[in-house]
């Protein structure tokens, strides 16, 4: 005999762990990371510094808020992971002379030769993943709609 009582099908409580998208958001987003971390430690990477050299392998030559905006970071967050990247021979960073308030950030030869050898840990990531491009697609979408969501309402 079951003692717990149940509620009907269509009510949720609202405080039940399960429910929360936030939690599921951050045990995913813990996950997520988790498995990045072996593949960026033969790298020689943190997950930040990985996500800087992204932006950077697509587009070189930016300034710190430029990198900050894409990332969704300030650059109290991005100026130390920079630095040591710079220190790593990565990237360098450079006042721009135009506005000297300005850092620019650019790879440097070793960093961009990394990008050859960080191919690998997208393909190694999908692998772990088990969705098809066009799952990973169409989550990606629906998490880009809500950060723009709430970003709107912030």
């Amino acid at each position: 005999m079951n003692l717990v009582a149940r509620q009907p099908d269509d009510v949720v409580d609202p405080l039940c762990l399960d429910n929360q998208l936030c939690f599921a958001l951050y045990a995913a987003s813990h996950a997520i990371k988790k498995a990045y971390r072996p593949l960026l430690e033969e790298l020689g990477l943190t997950y930040p510094q990985y996500l800087i050299l992204i932006v950077l392998w697509v587009e070189d030559g930016l300034k710190v808020s430029d990198i900050g905006q894409r990332l969704h970071l300030d650059s109290g967050t991005l100026t130390p992971v920079l630095k040591r990247l710079e220190g790593l021979g990565l990237v360098s960073r450079v006042r721009r002379l135009q506005d000297e308030r300005e850092v620019e950030i650019s790879l440097t030869a070793e960093g961009r030769a990394l990008r050859d050898r960080a191919v690998g840990v997208r393909r190694d990531i999908v692998h772990q993943l088990k969705m098809s491009e066009a799952e990973i697609a169409s989550l990606r979408t629906d998490l880009n709609t809500l950060i723009a969501t709430l970003n709107v309402e912030a």
